[in-house]
């Protein structure tokens, strides 16, 4: 069963005489819905199997969520329970701006990245924690798995598998599918300001 996640862009404004109240402006959906589990442990330390030292891990739902926002999460409360969803949380676009994309992550990953010698050069064919054809190679048990030094590597048949450290910009590229995420936060930013915009999300599995 996978992971996937869901959530809304907020802005905060000010709003008559009152306290900036925030307003909802986009559905994550909209702008990316992919499953994505190296940008999920990189951001909110969920699916972590690269290892990262998660940037906005477990700060829960947002007390001053805007109306929608809060509507639509009472909603899913009553139809799932508590427990139909998880790892609820939120980052600003003035945390995202300071992101250091070049910080690798906290150990080697913990899948064992697979590639293929092709007419061009290697090509990553995958990654994963746990393979028959490796386990045999190397002597695991069913099911067991190891953590192997950075740079490791073996030649199992026509695969090689290497012990590899990613960075945060290998987990979440520049061109990818964030890149209409930050581009909106970024807009709206540009209007309210960089601590008045964030990103609020929640997983389902």
């Amino acid at each position: 069963m996978g992971t996937d996640i869901s959530g809304f862009i907020e802005y905060r404004a000010p709003q008559d005489d009152q306290e900036p109240t925030w307003y909802t402006a986009h559905d994550l959906s909209s702008l990316n819905d992919v499953r994505d589990y190296d940008a999920f442990g990189c951001l909110f330390g969920i699916r972590n199997y690269a290892n990262f030292r998660p940037l906005a891990a477990g700060r829960g739902f947002p007390t001053d969520a805007s109306a929608a926002l809060d509507a639509r999460f009472a909603q899913l409360t009553k139809w799932y329970g508590q427990d139909g969803f998880h790892g609820t949380t939120w980052i600003t676009w003035a945390e995202v701006k300071t992101i250091d994309w070049n910080e690798p992550a906290e150990k080697p990953d913990s899948r064992l990245h697979q590639y293929r010698q092709t007419p061009t050069g290697l090509r990553m064919t995958g990654k994963a924690s746990w393979s028959g054809a490796f386990a045999k190679a190397v002597g695991l048990e069913a099911g067991e798995v190891r953590e192997w030094p950075e740079g490791r590597e073996w030649l199992v048949g026509d695969t090689i598998y290497r012990s590899a450290t990613i960075r945060r910009r290998d987990a979440i590229t520049e061109t990818g599918e964030w890149r209409p995420v930050w581009e909106a936060m970024k807009e709206l930013a540009q209007q309210h300001g960089d601590d008045n915009v964030r990103l609020v999300v929640w997983f389902d599995d």
